[in-house]
């Protein structure tokens, strides 16, 4: 069943209202990759009557009331991506294409979207229910941050959007209790996951507004003290003064077991576009996750360009098997399916099935990251689960292939002495599409310290490996290299390095290299808006003029004719 998104449907189901409506950036895809299907079909579930609204018209009330208001709150995300990184690239101009917008055309998701269906809700919706944020571009701007498109630190996105209350990370536990609350007329001020403005201090208070408006150093302390408190283990209610007004931080809700995992992707989802907005034109994001499985949440790869850690978390939860092979079993009833699993994964597709003991059970470490400059020995990477659940999708009737495109940690393959080499045989052999993406992002290893990434030791091993594996199958399969431009502590000269790592170990020119985008809520955006190293507090170069910024990457990116004249660089955007 979809959710629905017109009167219609609504009147279908018996219903005379809806509680909760929820309005995205995207258009509406009923998948469990999809923030906005998986948070209504929980709610759904939980009894409540929900309605969905995707891309809504801006300059009327036609779309934003079409379901009527709800009884008791609005929901508001941007959607699978934040608005600001979808609709402008690195060097800041308008992307053209989007790919979770009908017709391919990025003309339907607004600038800083949860602060504009914000305003059009309460525009046209008088009295207005309360209003609550969610999704990515909410949770990364929870608090006071620095905002690089327009160069300045900017207030919780709370009070930008005048809003009632935030939910982040996740957010599909939190969610059914803050409904549960609202419904009951209980506070909501305790629930873990929630954050909101109040009058009084709360918490561990953090340098305010104005101060790390103008302070960097200050603004450095704050966000240190708030990504120590991002664990649900160890986190502690935060507190930040914004003028006269706090806005009060709960601690995260606490990583979902395996059987929450199972019961919200157990729930029925159609695996395509609803009706309304299929009939809009083609939606390319479905090609991708239409017949691909998630297999968990979180990573502790704790990469310092990337919002994972602080949206996702730093613990792995992951499905059972039994969950994954119902919903594989699924598909093969579809009949659109034609026998190939897509994707396998998750933001690291061979990070499932295993989790440090320690930080289950006392969180993560405060001193230490779990991949970063090495491996903790209390990891203990372990394949064998997913070689198992590899080995019973392939055996289900009506599967042909599963393939995995998410990316892998091969430090993680090359640690594991007991399954590491089988698992990567068998992804060679069975599981690999033509090409295997890896991210070793530089080489040089000053470069490599400020990303948070391991030197590229790793890298040649298991690049040798693969290759001398393929080639034993008689398959011509290769690596996909994500590198990275323009990130703090990045000069011409390390680019140029990388280049000629590239052209001499790697043996390619590559198309996959992006230009750092500062997101809110790293360790690197932190970098690039003070010019220091937030764990040294020394000096760290930063490239801020756009055109210094892409000649880092045609550097790279530049192939060679015989004469030794360049060619015109091939660019390639990427959404991070």
């Amino acid at each position: 069943m979809f959710i629905p998104t017109t009167m219609a449907e609504v009147t279908a189901l018996g219903w005379n209202r809806l509680d909760i409506i929820l309005v995205t950036g995207d258009t509406y895809i009923d998948s469990p990759f999809m923030g906005i299907s998986l948070i209504g079909k929980i709610l759904i579930k939980d009894g409540f009557r929900v309605g969905i609204i995707a891309q809504p018209d801006l300059n009327t009330d036609k779309d934003i009331l079409r379901l009527g208001p709800p009884a008791l709150f609005w929901g508001v995300t941007a959607g699978a991506v934040d608005s600001m990184v979808a609709n402008y690239t690195p060097l800041k101009k308008r992307r053209k294409i989007d790919d979770y917008t009908p017709g391919h055309i990025n003309n339907r998701r607004p600038d800083r979207a949860v602060i504009t269906y914000t305003n059009l809700i309460r525009r046209f919706c008088k009295p207005c229910p309360p209003i609550i944020l969610g999704g990515i571009e909410a949770s990364l701007r929870r608090m006071a941050h620095y905002d690089f498109w327009s160069n300045k630190i900017r207030r919780s996105i709370l009070f930008d959007a005048k809003a009632d209350y935030l939910v982040f990370g996740m957010g599909h536990t939190t969610i059914r209790d803050l409904a549960q609350a609202l419904k009951q007329g209980q506070p909501m001020e305790n629930i873990p996951g929630v954050a909101y403005i109040s009058g009084t201090r709360k918490g561990i208070q953090l340098p305010c507004f104005d101060t790390v408006a103008k302070n960097s150093r200050a603004y450095t302390d704050a966000f240190t003290t708030f990504y120590r408190n991002t664990d649900p283990v160890t986190g502690h209610q935060l507190c930040q003064a914004h003028q006269d007004r706090y806005l009060v931080l709960n601690p995260p809700a606490l990583v979902s077991t395996t059987g929450q995992m199972d019961e919200i992707h157990d729930l029925p989802y159609e695996n395509d576009v609803h009706p309304f907005y299929k009939a809009m034109g083609p939606v390319r994001a479905l090609d991708t996750i239409r017949f691909a499985i998630p297999t968990h949440y979180g990573c502790y790869g704790e990469c310092r360009f990337c919002a994972i850690t602080v949206h996702q978390g730093r613990t792995v939860q992951s499905r059972s098997p039994g969950s994954i092979l119902r919903q594989a079993r699924q598909f093969t009833a579809h009949p659109d399916f034609k026998g190939n699993i897509m994707d396998l994964g998750g933001p690291t597709a061979n990070m499932y099935g295993y989790e440090c003991p320690k930080k289950l059970s006392k969180g993560a470490c405060q001193d230490k990251s779990c991949l970063f400059p090495d491996i903790c020995h209390t990891l203990r990477p372990d394949h064998s689960r997913y070689l198992e659940l590899l080995e019973k999708l392939c055996a289900l009737p009506g599967i042909k292939k599963v393939f995995i495109t998410s990316g892998i940690r091969y430090d993680l393959i090359l640690q594991d002495k007991k399954h590491g080499m089988a698992f990567l045989k068998k992804l060679v052999k069975d599981h690999v599409s033509g090409q295997l993406k890896v991210a070793p992002e530089h080489c040089e290893k000053h470069v490599l310290n400020h990303m948070g990434k391991q030197t590229i030791d790793d890298l040649l091993a298991f690049k040798s490996a693969f290759d001398k594996l393929s080639a034993d199958c008689g398959k011509p399969q290769f690596l996909t290299y994500y590198l990275m431009a323009a990130h703090p502590g990045c000069t011409q000269a390390d680019m140029a390095s990388l280049k000629r790592f590239t052209t001499d170990k790697l043996r390619t020119t590559p198309e996959q290299v992006q230009i750092f985008t500062p997101t809110p809520a790293t360790y690197s955006t932190l970098m690039y808006h003070t010019g220091r190293d937030p764990f040294t507090r020394t000096p760290v170069f930063v490239e801020k003029d756009p055109v210094k910024k892409q000649r880092q990457k045609d550097v790279v990116t530049a192939s060679r004719r015989p004469s030794g004249r360049k060619h015109r660089p091939y660019s390639r955007k990427n959404i991070r």
